[in-house]
């Protein structure tokens, strides 16, 4: 099934051609994320996995889920962005059952470093981790 935000994601990075400018592009989304509040940055809300520091946090609000974040590199905090986009406002079961196609659909994936790939994977594996503790407690 097509996801209408992933499909905007799709959209809007297949104006670019060259990797340099998603990567630009990137570091433009990480000014639109909203902070993630002081007492979040700390190890306990701290991914395990990636190279550079990403504290995630997220909230139950009627229903829905809520993530907030940071990162102290610029192009992870751009793709913690994109995620956040995708994942935010949906049912904890939505998030949980979710395929985040974009990420290939863009060239994300293959053009990570194995680092980074790997942080990737562990900003995705701990933010649908909230929605199921959010999800099982429903």
């Amino acid at each position: 099934m097509k996801d209408k935000i992933q499909e905007e994601i799709i959209e809007e990075f297949a104006i670019f051609d060259e990797w340099l400018d998603k990567y630009d592009y990137l570091i433009e989304l990480s000014q639109t994320l909203p902070a993630i509040a002081e007492e979040h940055r700390n190890d306990k809300y701290i991914i395990r996995g990636c190279q550079s520091r990403v504290w995630v946090d997220a909230k139950m609000e009627e229903g829905k889920v809520y993530y907030s974040a940071d990162s102290d590199a610029i192009i992870t905090k751009g793709i913690i962005a994109l995620l956040i986009r995708v994942m935010n406002g949906r049912s904890a079961q939505e998030i949980v059952d979710m395929e985040l196609y974009f990420i290939d659909a863009i060239g994300l994936s293959e053009n990570l470093s194995p680092t980074r790939s790997n942080g990737l994977v562990a900003m995705i594996k701990q933010m649908k981790m909230y929605a199921l503790a959010y999800a099982s407690q429903a």
